[in-house]
């Protein structure tokens, strides 16, 4: 796998972080069993697709990308489908996040 294909392997993984992350307010605590499943399946999809694209960019990047967007695609859920805060030093720190995501991938 070359570099730009990591890169596209590593931000879909983020997004089934995100994925995962927000099904775990379906799952209940692991009591509404479907949901459950869908946080297991999104979870391995995204833990293989970052130990794929790890294969390629240095750890230390990769994680923080992956971190960093799944993090902020939670919060942008939970904004848009739970009523979450949107007050202006959250919605500050996520620009911050963003920024750091930016820089590491700029960065190389």
């Amino acid at each position: 796998m070359d570099r730009q294909t990591a890169w596209l392997v590593l931000i879909g993984a983020a997004f089934f972080e995100t994925a995962w992350a927000v099904g775990l307010e379906y799952a209940d605590g692991f009591s509404n069993l479907r949901a459950t499943a869908f946080v297991a399946v999104t979870l391995v999809v995204s833990m293989a697709g970052l130990a794929k694209a790890v294969q390629v960019l240095p750890v230390g990047t990769a994680y923080a990308v992956w971190t960093g967007i799944g993090a902020v695609g939670t919060v942008v859920l939970g904004i848009a489908l739970f009523d979450e805060s949107t007050s202006p030093i959250r919605l500050a720190c996520l620009a911050a996040i963003v920024a750091g995501v930016a820089g590491l991938r700029l960065a190389g």
